[in-house]
């Protein structure tokens, strides 16, 4: 199959999947609850899934491998991302009706800067074969970095892309039922929906720092890392709405993410000298990801820990 019969259908099934959920399904603003959560999150993990067996039909297994590591690792990282969201809604006390629209909207965004960030990945790879050292030096501090980091904190006001906004809008106090722009007396006003998407946003387009590296790592295939990152970022909503309420479930998470990141970068830094196998790293990440979890049930967080990592 060619390359742009490949990247048509996986146009065409991202298109229809995204009408009919903000079109038909969340149509009208509503309080997610776990039992629509997790419906969507099997729904998507789902359609992930049966695109992987459409990649091996379409371009063999050694690439449907490797959209599936892809996935696994970019689902993973997101969760971790997810932490962060929470702490910026409750941060705005964002009503909870309101919250499905800013992170899809703030997905749409990320879906362009994930592939302006995979282009620049894969060109500077192309270009610069040294880059790959850098990336993976990169991966291995911010492993480390997680697994000894104590606090995420929300600081919107220090935020460039906020500070730039606020000079421009003015802003309401209020929400005006969802909408991120109102007019009051003949003046163009920013809801706070405005503030905290460009914040989610640009939180967004720090993760990518991180994760693009990452996934480079397991595939040069610039449709392999893209269909993978765009499917595991379009089920991040519904997981989102899933994990708000089973964070302290994840305590460890984060021990198992920093440690993947490290033998990711350490799996770049000696590339040119060892071949490790997709199949390798795909069983490597599923243990990892594995261990966390039981970890986080053996050894439940003490009160408060759970929070400080999140």
């Amino acid at each position: 199959m060619s390359d742009a019969l490949a990247w048509s259908i996986f146009g065409v099934i991202v298109f229809v999947l995204l009408a009919l959920d903000l079109g038909v399904f969340h149509r009208k603003a509503h309080e997610v609850k776990m039992k629509e959560a997790l419906i969507w999150s099997a729904v998507w993990i789902g359609v992930a899934l049966l695109f992987n067996v459409g990649v091996y039909f379409m371009k063999g297994r050694e690439l449907a491998v490797q959209f599936l590591a892809g996935y696994l690792l970019e689902k993973s990282l997101s969760v971790d991302n997810l932490f962060v969201f929470l702490l910026i809604f409750n941060y705005f006390r964002l009503p909870a009706r309101y919250q499905h629209e800013v992170l899809f909207w703030g997905i749409m965004g990320a879906l362009v800067f994930r592939a302006v960030f995979i282009f620049c990945g894969l060109s500077l790879l192309h270009y610069f074969a040294w880059m790959i050292y850098v990336f993976g030096i990169v991966l291995v501090w911010t492993g480390l970095k997680l697994a000894f980091e104590k606090d995420k904190k929300v600081e919107p006001e220090k935020n460039i892309f906020v500070k730039i906004f606020r000079r421009f809008f003015p802003l309401t106090q209020d929400y005006h039922e969802g909408k991120f722009f109102v007019k009051l007396g003949g003046v163009l006003y920013a809801t706070p929906l405005v503030v905290i998407l460009l914040v989610v946003e640009s939180t967004d387009i720090v993760f990518a720092v991180d994760s693009i590296p990452a996934i480079l790592a397991i595939s040069r295939d610039a449709f392999i890392i893209y269909t993978s990152n765009v499917f595991a970022i379009l089920g991040l909503r519904a997981l989102y709405f899933a994990l708000a309420q089973l964070m302290k479930l994840f305590h460890h998470l984060h021990y198992g993410l920093s440690l993947i990141l490290v033998l990711i970068g350490i799996k770049m830094l000696v590339s040119h000298y060892i071949h490790i196998p997709t199949v390798a790293t795909l069983g490597t990440i599923l243990l990892i990801l594995a261990a966390s979890v039981i970890a986080s049930i053996i050894w439940p967080s003490k009160s408060g820990e759970a929070s400080s990592h999140s």
